[in-house]
């Protein structure tokens, strides 16, 4: 499912977001200048919960900080473990 979610950024409320079957999910994140940014929340109703729809915005908002050059601090856990987890991917593929 997560491959074709339509995930918005909205950069003026510092979102990603995305509506599924009448449900919103968001990911929220702070710039605290500096190039650097803070993911500090990520919700997603029961009803969309095991559809990859976290993960999915996760991806979408650490894709956008890598392309600009953003450094990341994931103060929602579940930002950290996700994190955690594509490091430990990326290492085995080198």
């Amino acid at each position: 499912m997560s491959k074709s979610l339509p995930i918005r950024h909205d950069q003026a409320g510092k979102q990603f977001e995305v509506t599924v079957d009448g449900c919103r999910a968001y990911l929220s994140y702070m710039d605290l200048g500096k190039q650097t940014i803070d993911i500090y929340r990520t919700f997603v109703p029961d009803a969309l919960r095991g559809r990859g729809v976290a993960a999915a915005l996760t991806e979408q908002a650490l894709q956008f900080a890598e392309g600009k050059g953003y450094t990341v601090i994931p103060s929602c856990s579940y930002v950290e473990r996700y994190m955690e987890r594509r490091q430990r991917s990326v290492e085995r593929q080198e």
